[in-house]
This record gives structure tokens, C-alpha cells and sequence, in this order.
């Protein structure tokens, strides 16, 4: 996809998908980025959300840890070998994700650039620019949208704030349901049965 790299360029070429698929409202699933893009969608098109579950979305986090992030994307895009960048994700949010997902992830998506040095397969500039985007101000979905909330409980500090959770507490009522899972960030390979439970519950 090419630039502008924004949540309504997102937006857009998801209800491409939407209308090219089905004209009823469908239920959303989305973690980390694409929980802040699930709850984007909502907000901007009421119409074509039937329900969300959002997993540990990253939403209107510290712009200076954004840029810092950032910053280290630009100077250190990619990885010496398949080695470095299987090491970075098991010391990092992928710990307790089943080693044989891991390996799936490392055989689909890591590709040997022209450099000699291995990178995962997605487009550098665009990465940069989601990261601003986590930046934003949250916003929140219709009032009568029902919506699971999973937030993992060993991230710290939380990608999804107590700020956040208070407004769309605030703005559901009774429509939202909430949960606290004893995880890293990736919740939904590290705790499959209990993410597939989530979903299930709203179809």
C-alpha cells in the first residue's frame, strides 16, 4: 500500500474489503495496531461494525516512547541474521508464544535482503509512520457497539491505558466486557483458547 500511511487511508481500504465481501455489519477482531484500527473503523463507520474484540490494542500511547521507537526503527531497520531477529522476538513480545508459531512466523514472513542481512516482510517507511499514528488521541466506538476489551497483564507500562479503559466504560455501559489476561502482548498465540473463547462469545 502506498502513502499517506494513516488510520483513514486504513479505513478506507478496509471497507473496500467490507463491501467487496459482505453488506452486513461484521464483527471486528483486531490486537495491537489493528485493535486501534478495529476501534478507528467503528468510529468512523458505526454502519458496518456489528461488534468488536479488541486485543491489547496499542492506543494513544506516550509520544516520546513512539519516538524513541521510531528513531531505532530508522537507524536499525534489519537484522545481521535469521539468528538476531528470532532472538529479538523471544526476549521480547513473542516469550511465551509456542516455539513452533514462531518458527511459522520466521519461515513466512523473514526474507533475505539484497544487503545479505534478513528484515520481516513489511515496508520500513510505512512501519515508521504507524508508529506516529499510536500516538494519537483514542477515540471510541458507538455507544450500542457490544465490545470485549483483553488487556495483557504483564505488559508494563499497559498499551492500553487506564484513561482509555474509564472512557469506553464510560461510553458502553453495559456493552462492554472486560478482561485482564495473565500474558505478554501477544495474546492471541500465546493464549489461543482463551482468545478463541473471546470471539466466540460475540458471534
Amino acid at each position: 500500500m502506498g502513502a499517506p500511511w494513516s488510520f483513514e487511508s486504513h479505513i478506507h481500504d478496509l471497507l473496500g474489503v467490507l463491501g467487496a465481501h459482505t453488506r452486513e455489519p461484521a464483527t471486528v477482531v483486531g490486537h495491537s495496531f489493528g485493535g486501534a484500527l478495529a476501534l478507528h473503523l467503528a468510529a468512523a463507520a458505526p454502519d458496518r461494525v456489528r461488534a468488536l474484540v479488541l486485543l491489547d490494542p496499542a492506543i494513544a500511547l506516550p509520544p516520546d516512547r513512539l519516538l524513541e521507537v521510531a528513531e531505532l526503527t530508522v537507524r536499525f531497520p534489519d537484522y545481521t541474521d535469521e539468528a538476531e531477529a528470532r532472538s529479538e522476538k523471544v526476549h521480547g513480545d513473542w516469550g511465551e508464544v509456542a516455539p513452533e508459531l514462531l518458527e511459522a512466523e520466521i519461515a513466512e514472513h523473514l526474507v533475505a535482503l539484497d544487503s545479505g542481512r534478513v528484515n520481516w516482510r513489511y515496508c520500513v517507511p510505512a512501519l515508521v509512520a504507524s508508529w506516529g499514528e499510536l500516538a494519537r488521541e483514542f477515540v471510541l466506538p458507538p455507544a450500542h457497539v457490544p465490545t470485549v476489551l483483553a488487556r495483557a497483564g504483564r505488559v508494563r507500562p499497559p498499551y492500553t491505558s487506564d484513561d482509555f479503559r474509564a472512557a469506553l466504560a464510560e461510553r458502553l455501559g453495559s456493552h462492554l466486557t472486560m478482561h485482564e489476561l495473565d500474558c505478554d502482548h501477544m495474546i492471541d498465540q500465546a493464549m489461543p483458547a482463551s482468545t478463541a473463547e473471546l470471539v466466540r462469545k460475540v458471534l
